[in-house]
């Protein structure tokens, strides 16, 4: 597989301060916008030694803007373009300024059949500088497992879930067939899980629309305890509790759920699951979303 990890997510936003009070006051990543110094005026927000995770622009709508995928090298994500190639699937080179902008040593763009941008490069570039949190998170689960993962929605799920996993080489890890009503006639949703490496998922895909353009996204922390005084900070910032804590049953993930900025939801959690051989891993269809709690309810809850 040539790509490895989820390396960084860009988010489009109505109010730059908004994002900058919750990544920083309430995620407890570090603002390093001053050092990157973008001329398009975006801001960064660090998680570990790359240089950042998160992008926010300035934009008309609140949503997510792009995935960005990392390949070890540049036989990797030239791979990644024969790949694209054979398939048909469009995609172009990023210019050099491109390339500088999102401190990566080589870029190619592309959109997948539901409509999603994504972005696949190598060469990180960093001065590895290590996360210093304005709130005390002594840092985050990434390395080979990157970000964390990511949730979108798929208007076309067959031709996207066939994108992934025939076209990019993503492994399913599981799925589940989703209602939320007992109406017999309502349309089962699909969800599919997909790795890329030892991480349980790296890649969820959902068969329902999103305004947003992202279903949630998940940080991981070293333990419980982060989660609950993320929750803390959550509560005194006043952000929407979407999914109260639980543990889930496919990747083990203790977390909760909080509304963004963006309109998607932040999974922020713990004790993620995963997999050294995936030769050896039984791939399931799940019923339940948790062993216990996840009441996503009170999302919906004024």
């Amino acid at each position: 597989m040539s790509i490895q990890s989820l390396g960084y997510i860009g988010v489009s936003s109505t109010d730059l301060a908004q994002w900058q009070q919750f990544a920083c006051s309430v995620l407890g990543l570090e603002d390093v916008t001053a050092r990157l110094s973008d001329p398009a005026g975006a801001h960064y927000y660090k998680m570990d030694d790359h240089p950042y995770r998160l992008m926010v622009e300035q934009g008309e709508t609140d949503k997510l803007l792009l995935c960005g995928w990392e390949t070890n090298n540049q036989a990797g994500l030239h791979a990644v373009a024969d790949a694209l190639s054979q398939a048909g699937v469009k995609f172009e080179w990023a210019s050099h300024e491109l390339a500088k902008q999102r401190r990566v040593t080589e870029l190619l763009r592309f959109t997948d059949p539901s409509g999603t941008q994504h972005e696949v490069f190598w060469g990180v570039i960093s001065d590895f500088r290590h996360l210093n949190s304005p709130v005390g998170v002594g840092g985050f689960i990434t390395g080979e497992q990157g970000m964390g993962h990511v949730v979108i929605p798929t208007a076309d799920f067959d031709a996207t879930a066939q994108f992934f996993v025939q076209v990019l080489g993503f492994g399913l890890s599981d799925l589940m067939n989703i209602t939320f009503t007992n109406d017999p006639n309502e349309p089962v949703k699909r969800l599919w899980f997909l790795h890329c490496n030892s991480r349980h998922h790296s890649l969820g895909l959902f068969e329902m629309p999103m305004p947003a353009g992202c279903v949630h996204l998940m940080l991981e922390v070293p333990d419980v305890d982060q989660v609950g005084l993320c929750n803390d900070r959550r509560i005194a910032a006043g952000v929407k509790l979407t999914g109260t804590l639980g543990r889930h049953a496919n990747d083990h993930m203790v977390s909760f759920y909080m509304r963004s900025p963006a309109g998607f939801d932040i999974e922020y959690g713990a004790e993620g699951r995963t997999i050294s051989d995936w030769s050896q891993y039984a791939v399931f269809e799940s019923t339940a979303a948790s062993f216990w709690g996840h009441d996503f309810s009170v999302g919906h809850q004024d």
